[in-house]
C-alpha cells in the first residue's frame, strides 16, 4: 500500500509534464509537453502513468467524497457539500458541487484516454500494455457510469480525442443514455479480458479482473438486466472461472478501521490511504462525519446520521423496532414529551451529569444497544461513550448526552461531552471516525487513514440477492442476504419467528432495500439506490432531530431525478442540451 501511494506522487510529476494533470475544467490550456522520446518509453513509465490515474480518481470532487452522498438520501442530514441537492433547491447556475463533479469526472476520462492512446505504441511488453490499458478503461468506465447516473447521456470522448490538441473545441453533443451505457459495458468487457485477478502487495489497490466484473454487474443491475448481473456477480462471489479470494471480513466494525497497511479480502476496489499525518495521504472523512470531540476540536459534524436511519434498524431478535414499545406515546408525542423521556441536566462546566430528571439513561441506551449491532457500530447514540481527544490531541473519553437547555450547562467538546456544532439534537457518526489519536498514528483531522471501499463484497452479495429476487429466485436471494445478516450477528431470514419470514418477491425486495441501508450506511450508496428503485420522491421528508424538531426542510420535484447540466459547460459547448425541468 505504501509503495503505490509513493508511486502516485511520482506519477503526478510525470503526468503534469505530459499535460494531463492539474486541470479542473475542460477549457484548460495544456502546459509544456514532455517529448515522447523522454516519456512513454519504459515499463516504469507505463506503471507511473497508470498509478497517476488513481490520483485523479480519488480527488475529492471525483470519487473522494463518495461517503457524503448519503446526505442526499434518507440516511443522513447535513450542510455540505451537497446541500442544494439534499434540500431540493439545486439550480444549474449555482451548484458548485454539480459543476465540480462534472469537471473532475471528465478529468479522469481525459487522463484515461491519454494513457490508453500513448501506452499502445510503447516499446514494452504486450502484457504491460494490456494491463495498463485495462486499468485505464476500468477507470474511464467508472467515470462515465457516474455521469450516466447523474445526468443521463453526456458527450462521449474516447482515446481518439487528444485533449492537448482539442482542448479548445470539445463540443460533442450528448449521446443517449443507452449509447453511453454501451460504451461503459465495452470498456469493462475489455478490462475484464486485460486485467489480472490480483496484484502483488506492492501494487495493492490497482483495478483487477474481479473489480471489472463487479462494476459491469452493477451497470447491468442498474439497467434491470438481471440475468447478466447475476452472471457477473456469481463470477466473483462463487469463483466461477478464477479464485478471486474475496471473502466477508469477520468483523463488521474492523472493516472500516483498516489503517497502517492493513487490508481486507472484502475490498474489491477501494481508495487506499496511508498515514494520517502530513507526510501521508488519506480521505477527509472526519472533516464531514466527525464531531467536535474528534481530533483537535476542529472537525465538525457537517453530515450526521438521520433519525430515519436509526429508527430503521431492527431489534436484536429481528423484529421491527418501535419507539412506543420503549416510551408509550413517543411516536405521536411532541418534542417536550420526548425531551422528558431522554434529557438530563449537566453542570455549567460541562463535566458531569448533575440530575437525571425524568430520564432513565439505561432504558434510553437499551433502546439502541438491544438492536442490530450495526446500529451502535455506525452511530454514536445517546449516553454512549466515544474516545475523542482533548485540545492537545491526547485521547479523552467523551459522552453523548441530551442536555436539558433549561437546566444550565451545555455540552462542550473541551470537557466531558460531545458538542453538536450545528446546534442540532442529532446523532453522530461512529463509522469511519478514528478513536483517540490511533495510538499516535493519526495526527491530522482532515486525513482519515482508513481504506475506503468503492466496491466491496458485502455490497456485491446484496446486489446479487436483488438480481436473484427480481428473477424469481427468492430462495437464492435469502441465502445471500443471510450471509450479511449472519456476519452482523442478526437472526437469519426464514429461521423461525414469524417476523423473519422472507415472504414473497415484493416483501423480499423491501427486505433487501432495508438490509442495504443497515449494511452500507455511511458509504454513499443509498442515494443512487433510491433513484434507480424509483423511490427518491417517496424518501424525501424534512430533516428532524431526535426529539422530532425541524432541522431543515426538503422538497422534491420530478426534475431532481437527473442533475442539471452545469450552465458554464453549456456556455463552453453550445451543442449541449439541458435536462428536463432545468
Amino acid at each position: 500500500m505504501k509503495k503505490i501511494c509513493n508511486l502516485t506522487r511520482i506519477a503526478l510529476v510525470a503526468l503534469i509534464s505530459t499535460g494531463i494533470a492539474g486541470c479542473e475544467s475542460l477549457d484548460y490550456a495544456p502546459g509544456d509537453q514532455m517529448s515522447g522520446q523522454t516519456f512513454w518509453q519504459t515499463e516504469d513509465h507505463a506503471r507511473q502513468a497508470a498509478v497517476g490515474l488513481y490520483a485523479a480518481m480519488r480527488e475529492q470532487w471525483c470519487f473522494g467524497l463518495e461517503f457524503t452522498f448519503d446526505m442526499c438520501s434518507d440516511l443522513a442530514d447535513g450542510t455540505t457539500p451537497w446541500a442544494d441537492i439534499s434540500r431540493g433547491n439545486t439550480f444549474a447556475s449555482n451548484s458548485s458541487g454539480v459543476q465540480n463533479h462534472w469537471q473532475y469526472l471528465y478529468e479522469l476520462v481525459h487522463r484515461s484516454n491519454t494513457v490508453i492512446r500513448n501506452v499502445a505504441g510503447m516499446p514494452i511488453s504486450s502484457e504491460t500494455i494490456d494491463r495498463v490499458t485495462g486499468e485505464a478503461k476500468f477507470l474511464r468506465a467508472m467515470a462515465y457510469f457516474r455521469m450516466l447516473n447523474c445526468w443521463g447521456g453526456v458527450p462521449y470522448y474516447d482515446e481518439t480525442c487528444d485533449i492537448n490538441k482539442e482542448f479548445s473545441k470539445l463540443n460533442a453533443p450528448r449521446c443517449t443514455a443507452d449509447e453511453l451505457r454501451a460504451h461503459i459495458i465495452d470498456d469493462l468487457t475489455d478490462a475484464i479480458d486485460k486485467l489480472p485477478v490480483s496484484w502483488d502487495s506492492a501494487d495493492l489497490g490497482r483495478a483487477t479482473k474481479g473489480a471489472a466484473y463487479a462494476l459491469r454487474g452493477k451497470v447491468y443491475l442498474f439497467n434491470r438486466q438481471w440475468s447478466r448481473a447475476i452472471d457477473d456477480f456469481e463470477e466473483i462471489v462463487y469463483n466461477k472461472t478464477h479464485n478471486y479470494g474475496y471473502e466477508l471480513h469477520g468483523d463488521y466494525d474492523g472493516l472500516f478501521r483498516l489503517y497502517n497497511g492493513n487490508h481486507s479480502p472484502e475490498m474489491i476496489f477501494s481508495i487506499q490511504s496511508i498515514d494520517g499525518n502530513t507526510a501521508g495521504y488519506a480521505l477527509n472523512i472526519v472533516g464531514y462525519f466527525g464531531n467536535k470531540s474528534t481530533m483537535r476540536l476542529i472537525a465538525s459534524n457537517n453530515i450526521v446520521p438521520s433519525t430515519t436511519l436509526v429508527d430503521m434498524y431492527e431489534n436484536l431478535d429481528g423484529s421491527p423496532f418501535d419507539w412506543d414499545d420503549i416510551f408509550p406515546g413517543f411516536n405521536n408525542g411532541d418534542s417536550q414529551l420526548r425531551r422528558k423521556y431522554m434529557s438530563v441536566a449537566i453542570d455549567q462546566g460541562s463535566t458531569m451529569i448533575t440530575d437525571l430528571l425524568e430520564c432513565d439513561t439505561t432504558k434510553v441506551m437499551d433502546a439502541y444497544r438491544l438492536r442490530d449491532p450495526r446500529l451502535c457500530l455506525n452511530v454514536i447514540t445517546p449516553y454512549s461513550h466515544y474516545l475523542g481527544t482533548d485540545a492537545g490531541s491526547n485521547p479523552m473519553d467523551k459522552q453523548f448526552v441530551l442536555a436539558d437547555p433549561t437546566r444550565g450547562g451545555a455540552p462542550m467538546e473541551a470537557m466531558a461531552f460531545i458538542r453538536n456544532s450545528e446546534g442540532w439534537n442529532s446523532y453522530f457518526w461512529r463509522k469511519w471516525i478514528p478513536t483517540g489519536n490511533l495510538d499516535g498514528y493519526w495526527g491530522e483531522y482532515n486525513r482519515t487513514p482508513y481504506e475506503f471501499p468503492l466496491i466491496r463484497l458485502g455490497d456485491v452479495i446484496l446486489m446479487l440477492a436483488e438480481a436473484y429476487n427480481e428473477s424469481d429466485m427468492t430462495s437464492k436471494a435469502v441465502d445471500e442476504v443471510n450471509k450479511i445478516r449472519g456476519r452482523a450477528g442478526m437472526p437469519l431470514l426464514d429461521s423461525g419467528a414469524l417476523w423473519l419470514a422472507s415472504g414473497g418477491k415484493q416483501e423480499m425486495a423491501e427486505r433487501i432495500r432495508r438490509e442495504r441501508a443497515f449494511e452500507l450506511a455511511g458509504e454513499g450508496q443509498r442515494y443512487w439506490d433510491l433513484r434507480r428503485w424509483g423511490l427518491l420522491e417517496q424518501s424525501v421528508s424534512n430533516a428532524t432531530d431526535i426529539f422530532g424538531d425541524l432541522m431543515y426542510t426538503r422538497s422534491y420535484q420530478p426534475r431532481h431525478e437527473l442533475w442539471p447540466i452545469p450552465l458554464v459547460e453549456m456556455e463552453r459547448n453550445t451543442n449541449l442540451t439541458q435536462n428536463p425541468g432545468w
